[in-house]
């Protein structure tokens, strides 16, 4: 009888042990997986396409919020002091990260400027470079700085989980042959269009226009930051009606009421154009972007 009894207990304790060491795997595996923060949205995709599942991607920048107006709050540098890679475009995007780099107190966190190695284009009006800087920060709409945005990704996995090297490469290479299938079509067919000129509600497609030799006209300056008055307005039609401008693009989150007022002005329609910023209409960035690419080339022929 006690023998049996104790051959009971010890069955218990086995199944109690097995469950428990279970648990204990389960949660190592969710913890294995490199925690990353990054600024905004198009950082995280490049982030998820690159880390798959061997990361577990945290964005400070909530979905709808204009970048250039965020403030950071105690929340965001308290999920820096946990995480090992921070991963943020750089170039005045974000003013308040390297603060939050210092303040998070973080001595292991690989912090990548995803924008390093970007050839960058000068901002010119004094008064946006005295608020935020000599360079233009929307380097992620250019595909071409895109692989460079995503190779300095793939460096920062590597750098805080060598271990898995081998994955990050391969699918930031794959990644990146995408990137480049869907550059080199659209220069083949911007490259047959007569017409180089589009207007946009947001000065934000500066380096995709230097990708295909093409020239943008904005309602608003680089920075989203104000709205044309009634001279620049009327200078702006003037120039959407000698240039046979169709199509007026508009973002969602960079005045689009004053895009609509501008097509109206010359009889253009208005289209939407993503700017990468937050997370839009369930697509991916290769899907919004080729959205842009499709609506940009169909005005222009």
């Amino acid at each position: 009888m006690i023998k049996r009894l104790v051959a009971v207990l010890f069955s218990v304790f086995a199944l109690i042990l097995a469950v428990g060491c279970g648990q204990n795997s389960n949660s190592n595996t969710t913890n294995s997986k490199v925690k990353v923060v990054t600024s905004f949205n198009a950082m995280t995709e490049f982030v998820q396409a690159v880390g798959g599942d061997k990361v577990e991607v945290a964005t400070i920048i909530p979905d709808g919020t204009e970048p250039h107006d965020f403030e950071l709050k105690a929340e965001d540098i308290k999920s820096l002091s946990s995480a090992k890679v921070f991963v943020y475009n750089g170039l005045g995007m974000e003013p308040w990260a390297e603060k939050a780099i210092e303040s998070a107190k973080n001595d292991k966190l690989v912090s990548v400027v995803a924008s390093k190695g970007v050839e960058t284009i000068k901002n010119t009006d004094e008064e946006e470079i005295k608020e935020h800087g000599a360079e233009d920060p929307h380097t992620w709409l250019s595909l071409k700085n895109a692989v460079i945005e995503v190779n300095n990704v793939k460096d920062a996995l590597v750098k805080a989980d060598p271990s898995n090297k081998d994955y990050y490469e391969k699918n930031a290479k794959d990644y990146v042959a995408k990137l480049e299938a869907l550059q080199k079509d659209y220069a083949q067919k911007f490259a047959t269009v007569a017409h180089k000129d589009f207007v946009t509600g947001h000065a934000a497609f500066a380096y995709l226009c230097r990708d295909f030799g093409l020239e943008q006209q904005s309602v608003e300056d680089v920075f989203a930051e104000g709205e044309p008055n009634a001279a620049q307005l009327a200078e702006l039609v003037e120039f959407a009606k000698s240039h046979g401008i169709k199509t007026i693009f508009a973002e969602e989150m960079a005045s689009p009421e004053v895009s609509k007022t501008l097509a109206a002005e010359v009889g253009a329609k208005v289209e939407t154009i993503y700017t990468m910023e937050s997370k839009e209409d369930d697509k991916s960035y290769l899907q919004r972007m080729g959205d842009n690419l499709s609506k940009i080339y169909e005005s222009l022929k």
